[in-house]
């Protein structure tokens, strides 16, 4: 979940954006790419959203789901912890009816996203997940596309739409900017905020560590509710999701990712340059749309602290109505039409 949290306590934001239903005519398509001779379909099968691809790219093995016409205006979707790609599956047919080749993937330590070589180091911190993303552009043949995604998918979103601008047509990202570094990691947050990040220290301990490893599916669970307090999500929706962390990088890679973010561990000498361009907090020029939900129960920045960082066409919208951290699957029609909307001004 994001880093930054603001010292003052949340306060819901008035006079939300309602979003409208209104249907865009597609943009028009691409020149199909050709597809990448390591393509193919995984073992597991169907999703409920499609069938899961896996192709080579960077130090991944990378499961994906690839829907909508081939030569359409690519969106990516991101997701975080502890949810999966089935965080967009309502989302996700809203855009490829407009016309849109939808990508999701699942992150490093995530569902059959595997690595290559067994002494890769399970690496966690922001920039070696943005660079798996951008090997995956690679690897498919993807010049530029809207990124959008939530907690650790909006993060790697700006990352993204920070060090290459150049590969981002339009961005949405719930929970605004969440660029981060361990410098600011190691700040102390006044006692209420610190109380909101429990499981960041639980996880700095070999106790917390082995708790997660034996109990993933039930801490994961906790989150979901504490971070979505009014989302009444039942067992099947949760465990579609769960079988995820089943991967066996799972656990290396979420406690890497808070421990890094701490200064606990150190990152990789190949991510030190991004991480310290990351760390003066650049701004993010693409077109952009930020989005908060009026019940986010995770650790959240105010969206007054960082609409200065957008420096290109922006707005924020605020989706009432009881919406937890998890937008994208509480609020499909409201992340859906976002990326609709932000699309046209790219």
């Amino acid at each position: 979940m994001s880093k930054q949290v603001s010292r003052s306590r949340r306060t819901i934001l008035g006079a939300a954006a309602l979003l409208i239903a209104t249907r865009f005519n597609p943009i028009s398509k691409a020149a199909a790419e050709p597809v990448p001779a390591n393509l193919h379909e995984a073992k597991s099968g169907n999703t409920g959203m499609g069938p899961v691809k896996q192709v080579n790219a960077g130090l991944l093995n990378v499961g994906f789901v690839d829907s909508g016409p081939t030569g359409g205006p690519v969106v990516i979707l991101l997701h975080g912890w502890p949810y999966d790609i089935h965080s967009f599956a309502d989302a996700a047919p809203m855009l490829t009816e407009h016309g849109y080749r939808v990508i999701i993937p699942y992150v490093r330590g995530y569902g059959s996203t595997r690595f290559l070589s067994e002494t890769t180091i399970r690496n966690g911190q922001p920039a070696a997940l943005a660079v798996d993303t951008i090997e995956l552009m690679d690897a498919l043949g993807i010049e530029k596309a809207i990124v959008a995604g939530f907690d650790w998918g909006a993060r790697t979103a700006n990352v993204i739409a920070a060090l290459w601008p150049e590969r981002v047509r339009a961005m949405v990202s719930v929970s605004g900017y969440l660029i981060g570094s361990q410098q600011a990691g190691r700040m102390p947050l006044l006692p209420g905020a610190e109380l909101q990040w429990w499981y960041e220290f639980y996880f700095a301990t070999e106790r917390g560590r082995a708790g997660y490893d034996m109990y993933r599916k039930e801490f994961s669970k906790l989150i979901w509710k504490l971070a979505s307090p009014k989302w009444s999500f039942d067992d099947a929706t949760f465990e579609r999701s769960a079988r995820s962390f089943d991967n066996p990088d799972h656990v290396d890679i979420v406690i890497h990712n808070y421990r890094w973010r701490l200064g606990l561990v150190d990152g990789e000498p190949r991510y030190e340059d991004l991480e310290s361009r990351l760390a003066k907090g650049p701004s993010i020029g693409v077109p952009t749309i930020t989005m908060e939900g009026d019940a986010n129960g995770a650790p959240h920045p105010e969206p007054a602290d960082y609409a200065k960082k957008f420096t290109g066409r922006y707005s924020h919208r605020t989706i009432m109505g009881g919406v937890g951290h998890n937008l994208p699957q509480e609020a499909p029609r409201a992340f859906a039409q976002a990326i609709l909307d932000v699309a046209q001004q790219a």
